[in-house]
């Protein structure tokens, strides 16, 4: 398993919402249905993530980290776990569709360690194998085509480098709760996690 070196370089990729990729460190992924949380709210948030961001660039401290996980990532974490917009993947036939395309890349272009697929978005605990955009592009495009829906996901997405061991065990148990916070009915999810994971 690989993490972050902030001592090695890092990719960056994106422009609205800089991505950082670092060969094959492992990575928490999450991204949206387009139609998963209302326009004017977003726009809202993103005013204040980005002047937030423009007094704090990365690298960050855990410290820093922490505090923008807290202002930012858990503000829309709850929007979405309020179940707004289309829930495509509350049906289960379109949670296995997508599904499959995530596993369909598993050990050639990437190496999941623990997935939930979410009714309006999911989030991927991984290491990717490849340019970690073109992986999240082949997942968008294929998952998009097989549920013959037309553009179905939000343009961007937030990613974070895993730093360390505990790190990577609070994604894991993060993942696996997520539906439980989001009082979720169980067959409304879909929770995978590889042998180690599961183990966490």
């Amino acid at each position: 398993m690989k993490f972050l070196n902030p001592d090695a370089e890092v990719i960056r990729h994106g422009s609205a919402l800089p991505h950082w990729q670092q060969g094959q460190a492992a990575q928490f992924l999450t991204f949206r249905l387009s139609d998963a949380l209302p326009v004017s709210l977003v726009n809202d948030w993103r005013v204040k993530r980005d002047e937030w961001l423009a007094g704090n660039p990365k690298p960050w401290s855990a410290e820093i980290h922490a505090e923008y996980h807290r202002l930012f990532s858990r503000k829309i974490e709850k929007w979405l776990d309020q179940g707004m917009g289309s829930c495509l993947f509350a049906d289960p036939a379109s949670r296995t569709l997508l599904a499959e395309t995530l596993m369909r890349f598993q050990g050639e272009r990437v190496m999941h360690h623990a997935w939930v697929i979410m009714p309006n978005h999911l989030h991927v605990l991984y290491s990717p194998l490849e340019p970690q955009d073109k992986l999240i592009q082949a997942w968008k495009s294929h998952s998009a085509r097989s549920l013959g829906r037309g553009p179905i996901w939000q343009r961007d997405y937030h990613d974070t480098v895993i730093r360390d061991w505990d790190h990577f065990k609070n994604v894991v148990r993060y993942i696996r709760r997520n539906p439980l916070k989001a009082k979720l009915p169980e067959r409304s999810f879909t929770l995978w996690e590889s042998e180690a994971a599961s183990r966490l």
